[in-house]
């Protein structure tokens, strides 16, 4: 941008100077493109403008505060300031990710409309690669394309444009390597950040934010990773417009930027080109010295946070919040303010010309595709890693060995009676308990699932089938190998239906447990606290189960009425007890008392353990599965639920304020437009 400035009057008696701009040219041409290209980015592409925009948390403590900008297409826009200044409110609250708990005012425009942003319209690169860990390059990008691209476009098609958008960040030669994670050396961080960017720039999208791409890189990989971005409009001649929230760029990674949007407590220090910076610095009396990064003297510039460390001498003894105060002001009153508040009158002039809505550049893939990908993908990721069913089974067959050994050759006396029924209670209780084993790698799981719903890749029903569908031959395979041991070393119920029946109630306890785990995920986030709430749930439902205290003796307002017939203890019980006992026939301990010789297996489950034994053990096993399935489409209305409250509670808190209006990224949305009048302040 084409801009000069001039010396205006001192600041109350400092007699530092603040400057102002000149516009020389209201729309100017980005440097990197020819005016041809930029005619037709600007036609194409989309121009996000906010004007006024102020956000505040609960409690009314403000976030962000009168803040007025605008990116455009072909150009690079960097959010800086110090931390806690607003940077990652901002970019969240342009792209339609306001928290619940955070009101918003002001207005936020598409092409000088109000409108939704289309599927495959934009995309949002998180600060954390939330990515399956387990996965090569080639294998994340491809099921990323299979899922993001429309069932109309050839495998082919998709594959060619996974390993294209690879090539342009520069993967090629980490196609075939493994992401890695905690148990296993993969990528390095810059080349994990350009893999997140690849998974969201497959559908081309106009539209791009990225939260703190070169967070956690060293000044060489986010030089790297942030020059594969400024090349993307080159590579694919896609003007895009992309935004990023940046803390402290180099000075190489300085220079990729267009213009620079500065940020101090919420307020706007300076919004311009980045070729400007130094002179509007300068000019207030806060010049960048010789050789030194200009980034860097701009956060220390403005950072109020060690405002008592700084030496004497820097900002010639001024207090920051006063130099804070001084750069406002001066901004506040510069020609490149008022050019921002004329640039959304100009928009909307615009949009009156053209239609000025977004088309949906992209359509998804379909339902079927989707949980074929995801359960494919799935099991790719449970094989592999050790942590998701690999290491449980193991420690399964390790216990199991040491269960069957401890009650081997369990006999057909009558102290046996009690040997098995301990026996089945810790098949269904503790060995099931195991299962919340697998609670970490699903939470990880979860991390990817929520970035790809928010950017709305696929569906939450297919990721629940997807799941369910992947962990079955698994779930399996833990429950059919110690099974076999726990069942057959202490000598149980001849007989192989009645092995297998022992098998699929051990099989139907796993999966109960993992829906349970899931339930818990979506509610508990944290792994470490997961555990620990699971844990508490299933230490309830063991002890109200119905063997360490009888049906008959469980208080009734609550623990019997409605907790005992509700837990799957109960029915794994006595299904378990149901096979192991019924068609056996025991010495009766008392038969000296005139009682007879030998006892059932029915009175045994009356008389001592007092179950259920009006309907079969089918029944139990039926009960079981109808609770899984209940589990499962709970986990799915709990994610559902979730999702469609939090943009309530954001428009309910939003609407405390009377000047408002949200833009919310919803890829699933067609695009609706409404214009709307700068100087009127109303939508039309």
């Amino acid at each position: 941008m084409a801009a000069s400035f001039r010396k205006s009057e001192p600041v109350q008696g400092r007699s530092q100077t603040h400057a102002t701009f000149e516009v020389e040219n209201l729309n100017p041409t980005p440097a990197s493109n020819n005016g041809c290209r930029s005619n037709r980015f600007m036609e194409d592409g989309v121009l996000l403008t906010w004007d006024d925009l102020s956000v505040t948390v609960a409690g009314g403590r403000p976030i962000l505060q009168g803040l007025t900008g605008y990116a455009r297409p072909g150009e690079l826009l960097a959010i800086m300031g110090p931390s806690g200044c607003g940077k990652s409110t901002l970019l969240d609250t342009l792209a339609g990710r306001q928290g619940p708990n955070t009101s918003q005012a002001g207005h936020i425009l598409i092409n000088g409309r109000k409108q939704a942003l289309a599927y495959g319209t934009s995309a949002y690169v998180t600060q954390d690669d939330a990515l399956i860990t387990t996965l090569t390059v080639r294998e994340a990008v491809y099921y990323s394309a299979q899922l993001q691209l429309p069932d109309t476009m050839a495998n082919s098609e998709k594959k060619e444009r996974a390993e294209t958008t690879i090539r342009e960040m520069g993967l090629q030669d980490a196609m075939d390597t493994r992401i890695g994670g905690w148990g296993a050396k993969g990528l390095s961080g810059g080349q994990k950040r350009r893999v997140s960017i690849c998974i969201e720039i497959l559908t081309r999208p106009k539209l791009l934010f990225l939260d703190e791409p070169t967070s956690g890189l060293d000044s060489a990989a986010s030089y790297y990773v942030m020059s594969r971005i400024a090349s993307l409009n080159q590579k694919d001649n896609i003007g895009r417009t992309i935004i990023a929230s940046i803390h402290q760029p180099s000075a190489e990674v300085f220079q990729l930027f267009t213009n620079l949007y500065l940020l101090s407590a919420g307020k706007t220090v300076y919004f311009g080109p980045v070729s400007a910076a130094n002179e509007f610095f300068a000019l207030n009396g806060f010049p960048c010295p010789s050789h030194q990064n200009p980034s860097d003297h701009f956060l220390k510039t403005i950072n109020k946070d060690f405002d008592k460390d700084i030496e004497q001498g820097f900002a010639n003894g001024i207090p920051t919040l006063e130099v804070i105060d001084i750069l406002v002001k001066s901004y506040k009153s510069s020609d490149i303010y008022q050019m921002a508040q004329k640039e959304v009158a100009q928009i909307c002039k615009q949009v009156g010309q053209g239609s000025g809505a977004l088309e949906e550049n992209n359509r998804q893939s379909g339902f079927f595709t989707q949980w074929h990908v995801l359960t494919r993908r799935s099991f790719t990721n449970m094989s592999r890693d050790l942590g998701y069913y690999w290491l449980r089974l193991g420690i399964y067959i390790s216990l199991s060995i040491v269960l069957g050994s401890v009650f081997s050759h369990i006999g057909m006396d009558n102290g046996s009676i009690q040997a098995r029924g301990s026996l089945m209670m810790f098949v269904a209780s503790f060995l099931t308990f195991m299962a919340i084993g697998g609670f970490p790698s699903f939470v990880e799981e979860m991390k990817v699932f929520e970035r790809e719903r928010l950017n709305g890749h696929y569906g939450v029903t297919p990721f629940v089938i997807g799941n369910t569908l992947s962990a079955l031959p698994f779930l399996a395979l833990v429950a059919l190998i110690p099974g076999a041991i726990t069942y057959f070393l202490p000598g149980l119920h001849h007989g192989y239906q009645h092995f297998l029946f022992f098998v699929m109630i051990l099989f139907a306890c796993m999966m109960l447990v993992e829906s349970l785990m899931m339930i818990v995920a979506s509610v508990v986030p944290n792994f470490l606290m997961g555990i620990i709430v699971g844990a508490g749930i299933q230490g309830i439902m063991i002890l109200v189960g119905g063997f360490f205290r009888l049906p008959t003796d469980l208080p009734k307002p609550l623990l019997k009425y409605p907790f005992y017939h509700i837990v799957f203890h109960k029915y794994a019980y006595q299904g378990l007890f149901k096979n192991e006992f019924l068609g056996l026939t025991f010495p009766n301990a008392e038969a000296g008392n005139g009682g007879s010789p030998t006892i059932t297996g029915e009175e045994i489950l009356k008389q001592t353990w007092h179950f259920e034994t009006a309907y079969s053990k089918w029944v139990d096993l039926a009960i079981l599965f109808a609770m899984v399935v209940f589990y499962r489409v709970l986990f799915l209305i709990i994610i559902k639920t979730t999702e469609k409250v939090k943009p309530l509670m954001v428009k309910f808190m939003s609407a405390t304020r009377k000047e408002r209006t949200q833009v919310t990224v919803n890829p699933s949305a067609t695009p609706s437009a409404t214009p709307y009048c700068a100087d009127k302040r109303q939508w039309q």
